[in-house]
């Protein structure tokens, strides 16, 4: 690793199927750090990272998340939500305001790692 300073102006949000603004803000093969908002009222798909662990650090707004076996929480500014590789996982943004996140993953988040865990086993 180098230092580097990424400055969040040079960043650009992209909008994911489920309604998620993402912000990448730093990626190596280790790990990954991004930036999520979701605005009021929107819940994000059931699904699981295959091979990769994903911590939630929460900056703003109000959520309630769904991990695993644990009972639904939950979570504001300054919450952690820790979540292992395989570990079933969404979150619903129950606020007024937009609900702002980072998710770290090691190693990094590939979209090939993403299990949706509500669309994957429909037929049309």
């Amino acid at each position: 690793m180098k230092p580097k300073i990424v400055k969040a102006n040079s960043l650009k949000e992209t909008p994911t199927p489920e309604r998620v603004l993402i912000t990448e803000n730093y990626s190596t093969e280790g790990i990954s750090i991004e930036q999520a908002r979701i605005k009021p009222g929107i819940t994000t798909i059931a699904h699981h990272l295959v091979g990769v662990n994903e911590i939630y650090l929460i900056t703003s707004g109000e959520a309630q998340v769904d991990v695993g076996n644990i009972k639904p929480t939950k979570v504001t500014h300054g919450d952690l939500v820790v979540i292992p590789a395989g570990v079933s996982q969404r979150i619903s943004n129950i606020g007024k305001t937009d609900l702002v996140f980072y998710c770290i993953c090691t190693p990094k988040f590939s979209a090939e790692c993403y299990g949706d865990e509500e669309n994957e086993n429909k037929t049309e």
